[in-house]
């Protein structure tokens, strides 16, 4: 068998490169970094729209809650402050109704109040007389 002798020395090939076929692979891999960019802004898009959902969802149950909240105490403030209960507070503090003797007319008393509130907000209109 004729074999090639193994220290033999092989001439050096030099090779053109094919600078088309480097700009098609440096175009490939620019467009899938670009295509998996997308992605990557698509889905964090994603993802922080189902955060701002949930997020939204637990700021509306609080709103529920405080509505109610509010729609319950509206009613325990109305319920505190009813004439009835009023009355039989102010009676358990010593306080009585208030007699007829200790009304003042009132026509006398706007008569009295009238030169005064007029001499507040004019003070040359009490010379006018």
């Amino acid at each position: 068998m004729n074999r090639v002798p193994l220290k033999q020395r092989n001439s050096k090939i030099h090779h053109d490169r094919d600078l088309r076929a480097l700009s098609r692979l440096a175009l490939l891999l620019l467009c899938g970094v670009v295509l998996a960019g997308g992605f990557v802004y698509a889905a964090r898009q994603h993802f922080a729209a189902v955060q701002f959902g949930y997020q939204s969802e637990s700021l509306r149950r609080e709103r529920d809650r405080l509505l109610q909240e509010q729609q319950h105490l509206l009613l325990r403030k109305e319920q505190a402050f009813a004439p009835a209960r009023l009355e039989l507070q102010a009676r358990e503090l010593g306080l009585r109704p208030v007699a007829a003797s200790q009304l003042e007319n009132q026509k006398a008393g706007r008569r009295s109040q009238l030169p005064l509130a007029q001499a507040l907000l004019n003070p040359s209109a009490s010379f006018q007389r």
